[in-house]
């Protein structure tokens, strides 16, 4: 691949700036700037931007540079809220409470969504004492206690003020996309389906066996769901469950086999759930993925999700007191 000025090679995984010829050059001149992550598809450079990726000819790029991180975009209070109780619908605990606008859930453990507290708007009480209840919750149903909380919300100020402690371990970014704004099609050589129910491949996949617990069924086989598979030469290789809720799919469980990794297996289960979705009237798509997983945010950044919000989780004191 020839070297353009700037030589973007030396800026591959950074966010950038990078000017192109276009092919057709329309009333807005005869260039155009993409800025975003910087990834590399074969011969041709991929900058995938906020509005999804831009695919550019090395012969087009006319001038290449690093920019600053981005600053992120803060999603209203009611839509963080709204898009939290969907992603709770589709990934349903067997026991839950309501507090107020909290939801209480436990699930033996499996699972941090599902035995946690989703802390949005009014628990209905004084944040202690609503956080006391979820001790209480949590002590009554066998898991540790914690609280699922979105960033930089007046729902997070209030539990640090209470004396909770967050889990650094595993901030989780909370990622959407409008469904015909998803690429169509990959080069996965493999037959994807999406059946109605899980076989024990499918389970044996995202769950690690073959036999899952009634608390691993209660969670991800209730509601309408769809099971992806992908198969090669008649093995099952990849998997993932898309959870319809509304006007959403919830896309989670994505896993793809060790041997078989890197090979267009994961967007081609994404883009298939994503389809299978919008036949059944779904108009959006929400993931929530670790934020330190880079070949996720590589993926997902290039079907066209963006960020929305982020959440972390919040365990009390060492002394337990809840508040």
């Amino acid at each position: 691949m020839p070297r353009p000025p700037g030589d973007p090679r030396v800026l591959l995984g950074r966010r950038v700036s990078l000017r192109h010829r276009l092919p057709s050059p329309g009333p807005g001149g005869r260039y155009s700037d993409a800025v975003g992550e910087l990834d590399q598809d074969r011969e041709r450079w991929l900058v995938h931007t906020r509005r999804g990726p831009v695919v550019v000819d090395p012969a087009d790029v006319v001038a290449v540079r690093e920019v600053p991180p981005a600053r992120p975009r803060r999603a209203p209070l009611g839509e963080v809220a709204a898009l939290e109780r969907v992603c709770a619908r589709a990934w349903p605990a067997p026991v839950t409470r309501p507090l107020g606008e909290w939801l209480l859930r436990a699930a033996g453990g499996f699972t941090g969504r599902a035995n946690s507290a989703l802390v949005i708007a009014d628990p209905g009480l004084p944040v202690p004492d609503a956080l006391a209840a979820v001790v209480h919750f949590a002590a009554a149903h066998g898991v540790a206690p914690l609280a699922q909380v979105a960033q930089t919300t007046p729902w997070e100020a209030a539990v640090r003020r209470a004396g909770w402690v967050v889990d650094e371990s595993h901030p989780v970014s909370v990622r959407v996309a409008r469904l015909p704004d998803i690429p169509a099609g990959s080069r996965a050589e493999a037959a994807i389906e999406i059946a109605d129910a899980p076989t024990s491949e499918w389970w044996r996949l995202v769950a690690g066996t073959a036999r899952p617990s009634e608390t691993q069924r209660a969670v991800l086989g209730s509601g309408l769901v769809g099971f992806g598979l992908a198969r090669i030469d008649g093995e099952v290789v990849g998997a993932v469950r898309a959870a319809l809720v509304d006007e959403w799919v919830h896309l989670a469980r994505l896993t793809i086999g060790q041997a078989w990794r890197r090979r267009g297996l994961g967007r081609a289960l994404t883009v298939a759930a994503a389809g299978w979705a919008a036949q059944h009237g779904a108009r959006h798509a929400v993931l929530q993925v670790s934020q330190d997983d880079a070949a996720a945010d590589r993926l997902y950044s290039g079907l066209g999700f963006t960020e929305h919000h982020r959440y972390r989780y919040w365990a009390p004191p060492v002394s337990g007191s809840g508040a």
